[in-house]
């Protein structure tokens, strides 16, 4: 974790007011309200619009479960997000990625272990990390795989994500139980 304790501090779910149930809305895992919800429940405004569009990069996106959870995984550990990297590591678990798969993450693009698509999938975040922007040869060579929808949510996912990891480093959201922290994001 980037910071040890919180800097905007978590609201416990029985002090939530009613702007803030209803931003946050039904966000739970598990049946229990995890501490990025608790976190954002200080800006309900925020929260309820950014709702929206996190929704569609979970639930409605049209790349598969296991697409997105490659590009989850590798733009958390490129942004160092002890966070988003313990969440998504649970999710991908369940989205059929293996704990190999999950440890070839850290790799990307350069594993052995990823098909032509995946491996795309992981340089198209390495580039959009480093530089904003897709190659080329990259879009060219995904578009093989991917229509343009999908392509454009591979984009999205990434810059979603992105984002995230920014905002929970800065935050200083921390884990929730059951998640642990990868020693190899604190190098």
């Amino acid at each position: 974790m980037r910071v040890k304790t919180p800097r905007v501090a978590p609201i416990e779910e029985a002090d939530w007011t009613d702007a803030q149930r209803e931003a946050i809305g039904k966000a739970k895992m598990d049946g229990r309200s995890l501490n990025i919800f608790k976190t954002l429940a200080n800006h309900p405004g925020l929260a309820k619009r950014w709702m929206v569009f996190a929704n569609h990069i979970l639930g409605k996106s049209s790349i598969s479960l296991r697409d997105r959870e490659i590009i989850i995984l590798r733009i958390g550990w490129l942004c160092k997000s002890g966070y988003e990297w313990g969440q998504h590591v649970l999710i991908g678990l369940k989205c059929d990625m293996s704990a190999a798969d999950i440890e070839q993450v850290k790799t990307g693009a350069d594993s052995t272990a990823w098909s032509d698509n995946e491996r795309l999938l992981l340089k198209a975040t390495d580039e959009l990390h480093s530089d904003a922007f897709i190659s080329d040869s990259t879009w060219q060579a995904l578009s093989k795989y991917y229509d343009t929808e999908q392509l454009m949510d591979i984009v999205f996912t990434i810059g979603q994500y992105n984002l995230v990891s920014m905002a929970l480093n800065t935050l200083g959201v921390q884990l929730d139980s059951g998640m642990t922290l990868d020693e190899d994001l604190c190098k």
